[in-house]
Parts: C-alpha cells; sequence; structure tokens
C-alpha cells in the first residue's frame, strides 16, 4: 500500500490486515515500485493519488499494470475523483473516506 499520511497509512494497514493479507508499505511510487521489484508475488496495488515525488498514483497503477498484468489494483483520493479511462485496466477507486466494510470486500475479492 502506498501512502505518505502515517495516519491514513495506519488505517489503511489495519483495513488491509482485517481482509487477512499482509501489507507491505510504501510513501511513495518508488519505494513501491522497488517493493515489487523484490518482493515476489505481490497480488494486490492499494495507493492513494496525491503522494510525494516525480509520480503519483495514477501513474504508479499505470507502471504496474504494464510491468505485472496480474497485479489487481485500488487506487483511493480525497481530492481527485479520477475519469474513467484515468484509471488502469481492472482498477478500482474509492473516494476518502472510504467506506472500511466495501474496501475490505474489494480485498478479500482481489486476493482470491
Amino acid at each position: 500500500m502506498v501512502e505518505d499520511e502515517a495516519l491514513l497509512l495506519m488505517m489503511a494497514v489495519g483495513i488491509v490486515e482485517e481482509a487477512g493479507l499482509e501489507p507491505l508499505e510504501a510513501r511513495n511510487a518508488d519505494e513501491a515500485l522497488m517493493l515489487f521489484e523484490s518482493v515476489p508475488g505481490i497480488r494486490i496495488l492499494f495507493t492513494d493519488i496525491d503522494m510525494p515525488g516525480k509520480m503519483d498514483g495514477l501513474k504508479l497503477a499505470k507502471a504496474v499494470r504494464d510491468r505485472w498484468p496480474p497485479v489487481e489494483i485500488i487506487i483511493v483520493s480525497g481530492m481527485k475523483q479520477p475519469d474513467k479511462d484515468e484509471l488502469p485496466e481492472r482498477g478500482v477507486f474509492f473516494p476518502k473516506p472510504y467506506d472500511t466494510r466495501q474496501l475490505c470486500d474489494a480485498l478479500v475479492r482481489m486476493a482470491t
């Protein structure tokens, strides 16, 4: 999961764990890409759109889709509502504040 705000990251970690998954944390797109390159078998990208660095969450999602096509993608934001054509294929968007039950259910579906 990629989130630069510590409190939101802690909340997201709890949701991922509630879904029965093991979260890996990154604070920006560069850290996330390093995780994908070094940890085999990552199945879901959960990313905020707005974060520090050269690449936002939408660009990160596209890069992950291009390099790791089987990865499922969840994109969240409290600032921007992306258009359908901005989302990668099979990408799912949740506005912040998100419904934790819906997000947990989506994670469970994507993991199975």
